[in-house]
């Protein structure tokens, strides 16, 4: 969602001055850059003005801490006034409620509120809570029909009258059914238009009136642009929204929706999704400090180990550590591994969430669309072996491996890179075990410094 941003920022830090104080041409210079970085990535005019003055307050004449250079400390800078803009970190708030607890989905048509609602769904079961979903927008053609699929294929219970009741209506017998149903949490999915409209509010209110809700989550999609400022306070004005949700923040979105409606509501950001698939996958908390670090270039570590630790029990984590401290990593494992990075999303996402590698992404030293071929290629050849060569690659004679290469639709000498890179990874953790840092393949001529790393 904030490459573009990212890139421009970037940029604006590699130019910056060398002395040991942060100069004013060195600011005045740098905001702006800053400026126009985020302008174009749509945040809101009066936004960015108000970020920038506070960046300039503080950076002008600041004397440069004894471990930093002058372009860290503005990018220091910049980085605490990005992750108080983007405010605090998203939880739902069931304080003062009784269950079972209310969360209301509101948003315009299209955003994504039907899907969230079985997202939200699944990340309350996972916290040990018990959703329930009601499905009270009669308006969308298949709305309701979409939230009952949702509900069946991730298997929650759910309440539907068809469209033909009174929105209103439905959200009061949905709530009773709930509370029948031993349910904590109640998600209502409401109706959107294509614009806000009178009607839509005062429908909205009288469901806030009947349901008393404990969360008001105004949807809406990252691609908005400058329109999310009125959208967000349209919503806010007349029912009070309590948090936002941010949708298809793996397209184009330039970002600035994100910083724009977080400033206007004054309501944090509580969860962001990704995609159409519902799992746990494409729907994350929202952690202001994490998306600062990615839009600064310094990748997002905790939530890669959230992600990775979410696709592995701690047995089956202390296996795996086991066999690779005795060596005994085989091919099937590497296989194994490589479908977990796989569910782990899209591989230029992965690696953009590692310090450094945003950047050799925007120089273009680090081709996304070259490594996922790259991993493609791997896992058909690994999928063509058998179980036996898998576990025993030392049985991999020249004729298993013309097998392997027809069943895969590549080259002898692709299987063959596939064992020398198993066998080098071999050796570097024979390395590690015996104490010793391994030279790591294919980054030898690369900068560390440049990356920060």
């Amino acid at each position: 969602m904030f490459e573009s941003l990212s890139q421009r920022l970037q940029n604006t830090f590699d130019r910056l001055g060398g002395g040991r104080v942060v100069t004013e041409q060195d600011v005045k210079d740098a905001m702006r850059d800053v400026r126009m970085a985020l302008l174009e990535a749509d945040v809101a005019l009066p936004i960015v003005k108000d970020f920038v003055g506070r960046v300039r307050d503080r950076a002008i004449g600041a004397e440069v801490h004894k471990t930093l250079r002058p372009h860290e400390q503005v990018v220091k800078i910049i980085h605490e006034e990005m992750r108080d803009t983007l405010g605090e970190a998203g939880r739902l708030n069931f304080s003062g409620s009784t269950k079972p607890h209310v969360i209301m989905m509101v948003g315009l048509q299209g955003s994504g509120k039907t899907t969230s609602a079985a997202k939200l769904a699944m990340y309350l079961r996972k916290e040990g809570r018990q959703p329930f979903l009601v499905a009270a927008d009669t308006y969308r053609p298949a709305a309701v029909d979409q939230l009952v699929t949702l509900a069946k294929q991730v298997n929650i219970p759910y309440y539907e009258e068809g469209v033909s009741a009174k929105p209103t209506d439905i959200a009061k017998r949905g709530l009773e059914a709930a509370k029948n149903a031993d349910a904590s949490v109640v998600i209502i999915d409401t109706a959107g238009r294509l614009q806000i409209d009178d009607q839509l509010m005062t429908e909205l209110e009288e469901i806030k009136r009947r349901t008393n809700p404990a969360e008001i989550l105004l949807v809406a999609d990252a691609m908005t642009g400058q329109e999310a400022v009125n959208i967000a306070t349209g919503f806010n004005e007349r029912v009070g929204i309590t948090g936002l949700v941010l949708t298809k923040v793996d397209g184009d979105a330039r970002g600035g929706a994100a910083l724009s409606m977080r400033a206007v509501t004054g309501v944090p950001i509580k969860f962001m999704g990704t995609g159409e698939k519902i799992s746990l996958e494409t729907f994350e908390q929202f952690h202001p400090e994490r998306i600062a670090d990615r839009i600064l270039g310094m990748g997002d570590m905790m939530t890669l180990i959230e992600k990775a630790e979410s696709l592995y029990e701690e047995e089956e984590a202390m296996r795996l550590q086991q066999k690779m401290m005795e060596n005994k990593f085989t091919l099937q494992d590497f296989l194994d591994q490589l479908r977990k990075i796989r569910r782990m999303g899209p591989i230029g996402k992965v690696l953009g969430m590692l310090p450094g590698m945003s950047k050799l992404q925007m120089q273009g030293m680090l081709d996304n669309e070259e490594v996922e071929a790259r991993i493609s290629k791997v896992e058909a050849i690994l999928n063509s072996m058998t179980i036996q060569e898998r576990e025993k690659p030392k049985i991999l004679n020249a004729s298993r491996k013309k097998r392997i290469a027809r069943g895969s639709g590549v080259e002898v000498r692709d299987v063959n890179d596939v064992i020398k890179q198993y066998r080098q990874m071999q050796k570097m953790m024979d390395q590690l075990r015996k104490g010793r840092f391994p030279k790591i393949p294919g980054l030898e001529g690369i900068d560390m410094d440049s990356l920060g790393m």
